[in-house]
């Protein structure tokens, strides 16, 4: 529980390290020879409410819509996921337009850009700045601080940011957002030339030479900074005080071991800014951690297609694609049958590519990449894939933001898999009532690392030698030539949850012919994989070609740049096999590798796969999919197109 009554105020070093870590601010002063001349003038009066424990200004002077800038130093795959979570705080209590301006390196860039591509937050702007260019500013500064190089670089943030940019709130990447940030921007806009980062102005007093002359005088004492960028500011505060005004601290309540944060408030709805200061972080001991741990959890599992919400009464620019998209919807008429089906192609998912720290050792010219994709009710089969294939994988999980922390406690959990630096996660959030699987793989294989790509699904463990196999094969084969191959790795599957694995083609014919092995789907699906042709795999001893035919679906390894999935194809049923129409039509040729092999392990059926079985009209809606996958077939191959309209005829008359 909270506690009430009057907040007592911080000492002055704890409100300067609130200024250092939410932004810092400058008086509209002119600084000579470090003093300060002239003096700050109020536009609007401010009073020190009692009952709310903030400064609330007597009247407002900022206009309704206008463009808040934010900045944000992120560098790192777990970086980034804070990112995401301090985000939500932001958008969730939002009533303005903000431009996010994000210092980023490599990793972070990736990521974040192609997450916010995806959300697509109506009102949101951002800007991304190399973090690279800016190293040689403050890498001559020792630092042992958690952050690395990274934590002096707000340090440089008036010569990153554009020119013309005049004022910007200042972010770490671990705080959370409990009021609309507007609060604070509009705080400071009650004194003239008081803004929380005023560029202009900090250029003008000549702000790179200060801190640089600064943080020399502070090294001849202080062999290391230990909090980065903050023991540099500290200084220069020491030096010219009057660069800052002191904000209340309930607009930094650090939750670090041992904090007085509880002085800051009286009640929940004191708190303004959340700030995990600590390496520990959400392990910190503090007296009402627990309260601010659920505050915390809220955004980071809260579902981010929720805040994809218009600022109403503020027009802005729509984000890229979205008027395309929503006249793409409207089209759309919600009577129909497979409304659902069509509404699920359009769907723009966010996807948070590499969600875990990625490591991968340096790619040789014949290496492969395993490509899958998966749900949370397969996660439990990832342990057994890592132990049958040691490569490289590019996954694709299909997760709610909640299931996302499942995930990541699921991994760190497993011994197994935390050891893995090679496997690359990349989460797509989960949208709409169909299973979007092809659009999961497209997005696995576009981030395989590798020359080469494994199509495989989660449920099928490959062969414990096939990794090295197909490296293997690839340079035996030259497949590097303009040649266009797919080699074809034969599936089988096992109807026991427990499996003796075959370790060799030997085994694995042997419980073939006692019965613990079957050809896959040769019961249900024998058109999929008839034309591998196992007969003669049985005896080959070199790899030999087969022909593509109707329904085809064999697992292939193939180049990374080979053609992607048709997204159209939703839910369960013929993804594969568009996709292997398409590598035909562009004259893939088709080869059987004699030794590999892959095995489906038995689960309880998904969802779609139940729908599909049971449901009629859901079998007609897939089969409309058919007949517009052919028609674009036409369209792109013209008569060369026809022999898959033929077979689709012929086997759909002896189906």
């Amino acid at each position: 529980m909270l506690p009430r009554g009057r907040p007592r105020a911080l000492g002055a070093a704890a409100l300067l390290l609130l200024l250092l870590l939410v932004g810092f601010f400058l008086f509209g002063r002119d600084l000579e020879y470090g003093r300060l001349r002239g003096s700050a003038s109020l536009d609007g009066e401010l009073t020190w409410d009692h009952n709310r424990s903030a400064c609330v200004p007597l009247r407002s002077l900022q206009p309704k819509c206008e463009l808040l800038h934010v900045a944000i130093v992120c560098a790192g795959y777990n970086s980034s996921r804070d990112v995401i979570t301090l985000v939500k705080s932001m958008l969730f209590y939002r009533k303005n337009p903000l431009h996010l301006h994000l210092v980023t390196d490599d990793v972070a860039r990736n990521i974040l850009e192609t997450l916010f591509h995806t959300w697509m937050v109506p009102a949101v702007r951002v800007s991304f700045y190399n973090a690279n260019e800016f190293q040689s500013q403050v890498s001559w500064i020792p630092n042992t601080h958690y952050s690395g190089l990274y934590g002096l670089l707000k340090l440089v943030l008036p010569d990153a940011l554009p020119p013309d940019l005049v004022r910007v709130i200042v972010l770490d990447t671990d705080i959370t957002f409990a009021s609309d940030i507007a609060e604070l921007w509009a705080f400071f806009a009650h004194f003239s030339g008081v803004i929380l980062l005023r560029l202009d102005r900090l250029r003008e007093a000549g702000w790179e030479q200060m801190w640089k002359a600064t943080a020399q005088r502070l090294l001849l004492t202080l062999s290391t900074t230990s909090l980065a960028d903050q023991d540099i500011f500290n200084a220069v505060i020491k030096e010219h005080p009057g660069l800052v005004l002191l904000l209340p601290c309930i607009w930094n309540v650090q939750l670090s071991d041992h904090t007085l944060a509880e002085h800051c408030y009286s009640e929940a709805s004191d708190l303004k800014v959340i700030h995990w200061n600590s390496p520990r972080k959400l392990r910190v001991k503090n007296k009402h951690v627990q309260f601010f741990r659920n505050l915390y959890l809220t955004f980071l599992e809260y579902d981010g297609n929720l805040l994809r919400t218009e600022l109403f009464g503020c027009p802005s620019q729509p984000p890229p694609r979205a008027e395309q998209l929503q006249q793409a919807l409207a089209q759309l008429d919600e009577e129909d049958a497979c409304f659902e089906f069509q509404q699920q192609w359009l769907t723009v998912h966010r996807v948070h590519l590499t969600f875990l720290p990625l490591d991968p050792l340096p790619s040789e010219a014949h290496d492969v990449t395993l490509v899958a994709q998966l749900s949370m009710d397969r996660l439990q089969m990832l342990e057994a894939l890592c132990s049958h294939w040691p490569g490289p994988m590019s996954l694709a999980l299909y997760l709610t933001d909640a299931e996302t922390q499942q995930f990541l406690r699921f991994v760190e959990a497993s011994t197994v898999l935390s050891a893995r630096s090679n496997v690359a996660y990349h989460v797509v959030y989960r949208e709409g009532p169909l299973y979007p699987v092809n659009h999961l793989r497209n997005v696995a294989l576009a981030q395989a690392l590798t020359s080469y790509v494994f199509l495989s699904d989660i449920d099928f463990l490959p062969a414990y030698s096939l990794y090295g196999y197909l490296r293997a094969s690839i340079k035996q084969l030259d497949l590097g030539s303009q040649r266009k191959v797919a080699l074809v790795v034969p599936a089988f599957e096992s109807l026991h949850y427990r499996l003796s694995f075959p370790t060799s083609k030997a085994e694995l014919l042997a419980l073939l012919d006692a019965g613990s092995l079957y050809t896959f789907r040769y019961d249900v699906w024998p058109r999929g994989h008839a034309p591998t042709d196992y007969a003669r795999w049985r005896e080959a001893r070199a790899p030999y070609r087969v022909q593509w035919a109707a329904d085809y679906e064999p697992y292939v390894v193939v180049p990374r740049e080979c053609p992607r999935y048709d997204s159209r194809f939703v839910g369960f049923g013929w993804n594969k096999v568009a996709h292997i129409v398409e590598l035909d039509a562009q004259e893939y040729e088709f080869l059987v590798l004699p030794e590999a092999f892959t095995i489906h392990m038995p689960h309880a059926p998904s969802l779609d796969i139940s729908r599909f079985r049971s449901s009629p009209a859901y079998r007609d809606c897939l089969q409309a999919l058919k007949d517009e996958f052919h028609q674009d077939l036409s369209r792109r191959y013209g008569a060369a197109a026809l022999k898959y309209l033929t077979a689709l005829q012929q086997s759909r008359s002896s189906a």
